[in-house]
C-alpha cells in the first residue's frame, strides 16, 4: 500500500472514531463506527496472503454485525421513547441489544471467537491498533450510555471475560493471539468496573492502552512473532529485554508496577459494593493471565531456544519504530504505581 493511500486509511480511522466519541445522535454514532471499520480493511488485507483476507473477511462480518445491532437497538429505542439521543438508551430491550453488540465490537466473551483470529492473519503494527484505537468507539459508546445498561449484564461479561481470556492464553505460542487473550481479560476488567465508577474504567482504559502499545512496540522492534522468537530479544539489546519483562509483569498486574493500579482500585471497589464473591472470582482468574505473563518473560530474560544456526545473533535490520516514543511508554507503564492518587482525582 503507497504511503499516501496508508495515510488516508490512518486518518479515516481517526475521523471514525472521532465521530462516534463526540456525537449525540445514534445514526451520527453509527456512521462513526461504520467509517471505522471500513477504514480499517484495507490495512487488515495490506499484506496480500490467503491469512490476512481471511482476517479482513472475520473482523467485516463480525463488526458489520454488531454495527447493525447498535442501530436496530437504537431504532427500537427510538419507536418507543420518540428520541434518538444517545444518553436516553431507556427502553430494556434495547439496552440487553446494545450491551451485546458492543461486547462483540470490543471483544468480550462469549462473544470473543474472532479477536484471536484476526491478530493472527494481521501484521503486528495493524494488530496494535485492532487492540487499542479500535476499542475506544465502543468504549466511548459504553461511557455515554453506562446509565442505562444492565449492570448485571455487564458483571457477567467481564467475569467471562476475565475467565476466558487467562484460559485462552494458556496455550498460546503465538505473541499475536497471547495478545488477543490478554487484551480479552483487561477489557473484561473494565466492563466489571463500569457499572460501579467510571473514572476507574477510564483510567483503566488508558493504562491498558499504553501498557499494549509499549509491549507491541518492543515485539515489532524485536520482530518477535511467536515465543520462540522471543528467546533472541537479548542479542537485540539487552536493555530493551529487561524492560520488556518488567512490562509484562506489569500487565499482569503485579505490584510495584503500574499495572497494578487498575486491578487493586478494581478489588477495592467491587469489595465496597459488597460483591466479595465477584472480587475473590477476578482475582484468582487473574492468575490465570499472570501465568502465561510470566511465561513470556521467562523465555524472554532467561531461556536461549536450540538453534541449528551457529551464530545466537539476529541479523540487526533497521528499526521499524523509533525508540524514544517506546522508552516513554514503557518507562509510564512501569513506574506509574506511586501516581494512582492523582490520576484518579
Amino acid at each position: 500500500m503507497s504511503p499516501p493511500i496508508y495515510a488516508i486509511m490512518l486518518s479515516s480511522l481517526a475521523t471514525g472514531t472521532i465521530i462516534t466519541m463526540t456525537s449525540y445522535h445514534w445514526l451520527m454514532a453509527w456512521i462513526g463506527l461504520e467509517i471505522n471499520t471500513l477504514a480499517i480493511l484495507p490495512i487488515i488485507s495490506a499484506s496480500h496472503n490467503p491469512r490476512s483476507t481471511e482476517a479482513a473477511t472475520k473482523y467485516f462480518l463480525t463488526q458489520a454485525a454488531a454495527s447493525a445491532t447498535v442501530l436496530f437497538s437504537s431504532m427500537l429505542n427510538a419507536w418507543q421513547t420518540g428520541t434518538w439521543d444517545i444518553t436516553q438508551m431507556s427502553y430494556v430491550p434495547s439496552s440487553v441489544l446494545l450491551s451485546l453488540a458492543l461486547a462483540m465490537k470490543l471483544g468480550l466473551a462469549p462473544l470473543h471467537f474472532w479477536l484471536p483470529e484476526v491478530l493472527q492473519g494481521s501484521t503486528l503494527f495493524t494488530a496494535l491498533i485492532i487492540v487499542t484505537w479500535q476499542k475506544l468507539a465502543p468504549m466511548s459508546l459504553i461511557y455515554l450510555t453506562i446509565n442505562n445498561l444492565s449492570p448485571t449484564i455487564l458483571l457477567t461479561l467481564g467475569l467471562l471475560s476475565s475467565i476466558i481470556g487467562g484460559w485462552g492464553g494458556l496455550n498460546q505460542t503465538q505473541t499475536r493471539k497471547i495478545m488477543a487473550y490478554s487484551s480479552i481479560a483487561n477489557l473484561g476488567w473494565m466492563a466489571t468496573i463500569a457499572s460501579i465508577m467510571t473514572n476507574i474504567m477510564v483510567m483503566n482504559l488508558l493504562i491498558y492502552l499504553m501498557m499494549t502499545t509499549a509491549l507491541f512496540s518492543f515485539l515489532i522492534v524485536s520482530k518477535s512473532k511467536t515465543i520462540q522468537d522471543t528467546t533472541m530479544t537479548w542479542a537485540l539489546s539487552p536493555t530493551m529485554t529487561i524492560m520488556m519483562t518488567f512490562l509484562l509483569l506489569s500487565l499482569g498486574g503485579l505490584p510495584p508496577m503500574t499495572g497494578f493500579a487498575p486491578k487493586w482500585l478494581i478489588l477495592e471497589e467491587l469489595t465496597t459494593q459488597n460483591l466479595i464473591s465477584m472480587a475473590v472470582l477476578m482475582a484468582i482468574f487473574s492468575l490465570l493471565s499472570l501465568f502465561f505473563y510470566t511465561r513470556l518473560a521467562y523465555t524472554t530474560t532467561l531461556t536461549l531456544s536450540p538453534n541449528t544456526l551457529q551464530t545466537k545473533f539476529k541479523w540487526r535490520f533497521k528499526q521499524a519504530l523509533s525508540t524514544p516514543l517506546m522508552t516513554t511508554l514503557s518507562t509510564m507503564a512501569i513506574f506509574l504505581l506511586p501516581l494512582t492518587p492523582l490520576m484518579l482525582m
